[in-house]
This record gives structure tokens, C-alpha cells and sequence, in this order.
């Protein structure tokens, strides 16, 4: 995952949330928090205990984090965010908590009368790539449930549309054709069809650092006919170490009504 991939994730994250974006770079972004992120994200729950307990004034935290190191100015102090990191699993596993299916509806102008929306299914995937190091990609793919026309950065364009969780009084909705079951289907195909085209060299390294591994590992207990228990172990967490796998998760997803 890029760190722009990143940048848009955490502004699409903050922005859904009501948290305001006090300032918004290309590489690092200050956020105010609100005091429900703050409890969910900060760790502090003594404080908020505490400030309930005496009804003190709340004051919820503020957050800079960084993601891009290099085009990064020495006077800008925060939180690196990358692929992996403890605080991007952290805002990860908060979208799973705060909803991982949601049905919105394109804002549409009290002036324009009878707008029709149409239906998408919209799902964000991770896909991670394992074995002694690890790599990790976003995919976001959109499908319209009236065409089957797919396509991807669907995240990205979604942050241009207005979004509301109640459907406009002067719109109504077209019912979709495509399932949303057989539209996911037809969505998980298109990232297998990605992962089957990747560039597969890095379990083919991987196997050769273990085979050097192994090599080493056997060259200690060379000679000795009865390994100790110890041998057995080192090479079990061997195996356990270069193993290659993918795992494909979905994050979120939902169905968006729009013009």
C-alpha cells in the first residue's frame, strides 16, 4: 500500500467520522478528533473517567500523522502511518467495529424534483502477501448493480459525492438487477484475476532464503545422527517463517444510491 493510499484511507476515515481535518498536506495530515474517536483511539479511559465523574470540560485529542517520511518537513512532529503499523490496524479494526456494511444515498438539491439513483456495491479489500517479509495492498472496486459495469479506486471516487445515510424525500432509487451476492462474486473474481497476475517472484526469494537457512541450520548439526530437540524446533519455525500465503480480507463495504 502507497503512502498516498494510505493519506486518502485516513482522510476518508476521519471525514466519515465528523473528525476535522485542521490541516491536510500530501504527506501528513493534523486531526482534530472527536470525543467518541478520542475514547475509541486515544487509550485514556481513566481521563474520560475522570472528566465524566466531575463534569469537566471535555477536550479531545489531536492527532498529526505522517505519511511520507521523505517529502517530510524537520519541523512537522507526529505519528508515522504506514501499511502494517499499529495505528493503521488500530483505525482498520475501528471500521469493522463502527460498521463494515453501510447503505447511503447521494445527497440531491431540495430544488431538483424526482432524482433517480442508481445502485452500487461498493467493497474495500486487503490483500497480504506472507511469508519472512510481508506485503500489503489495498484494492477498492465499485459495481454498478444495474449494468455489471465495474470499477476500481471506487473509494477514491466516493469522496466527491455527498453522502447521506436517509434517501432524499425528492429522489427515489432503482431497484438493482444484479444481486449484491452475485455482484460480490463477481467482484472477488476480479481480485483473483490481480493476485494471479502479481508478480509472484517474492515467494521464489523467499524459498531461496529459506533453502540458504536450512543450509546453515544443518551445517551446525552436521555429523550429529541423534538432532536434540532443539534442532526439530529451529527447523519447525523455519518452515513456519518462509511459509508463503495470501490472505485476502474484506474491510468494508456497502451499497450507494447515486445519480
Amino acid at each position: 500500500m502507497f503512502p498516498q493510499q494510505v493519506h486518502g484511507y485516513l482522510r476518508n476515515f476521519f471525514e466519515e467520522n465528523k473528525c476535522q481535518i485542521v490541516n491536510d498536506s500530501d504527506h501528513y495530515m493534523t486531526v482534530q478528533l472527536t470525543i467518541d474517536m478520542d475514547k475509541r483511539l486515544m487509550n485514556r479511559p481513566f481521563y474520560w473517567r475522570y472528566l465524566e465523574s466531575t463534569n469537566g470540560v471535555p477536550n479531545p485529542a489531536q492527532l498529526t500523522l505522517i505519511t511520507d517520511q521523505i517529502k517530510l518537513d524537520d519541523n512537522i512532529k507526529g505519528e508515522v502511518v504506514h501499511f502494517g503499523s499499529p495505528r493503521l490496524n488500530q483505525l482498520f479494526q475501528a471500521t469493522k467495529e463502527l460498521g463494515a456494511f453501510v447503505q447511503m444515498f447521494e445527497r440531491v438539491d431540495a430544488l431538483e424534483i424526482k432524482i433517480i439513483l442508481t445502485p452500487w456495491l461498493g467493497v474495500n479489500y486487503k490483500v497480504s502477501y506472507y511469508s519472512d517479509q510481508t506485503k500489503e495492498m489495498l484494492y477498492s472496486f465499485g459495481i454498478n448493480l444495474m449494468t455489471g459495469n465495474l470499477i476500481d479506486d471506487f473509494q477514491e471516487s466516493l469522496s466527491g459525492v455527498d453522502l447521506v445515510s436517509v434517501m432524499p424525500e425528492n429522489a427515489f432509487h432503482l431497484p438493482y438487477i444484479i444481486k449484491p451476492l452475485r455482484a460480490l462474486e463477481r467482484l472477488n473474481v476480479a481480485i483473483e484475476n490481480i493476485i494471479q497476475q502479481d508478480d509472484h517472484t517474492w515467494a521464489e526469494e523467499a524459498k531461496k532464503r529459506w533453502r540458504k537457512d536450512q543450509q546453515v541450520l544443518e551445517y551446525f548439526y552436521d555429523g550429529i545422527e541423534n538432532k536434540p530437540e532443539c534442532y526439530e524446533l529451529e527447523k519447525k519455525a523455519m518452515e513456519e517463517q518462509y511459509d508463503t500465503r495470501i490472505k485476502v480480507e474484506i474491510v468494508n463495504g456497502g451499497l450507494f444510491y447515486m445519480k
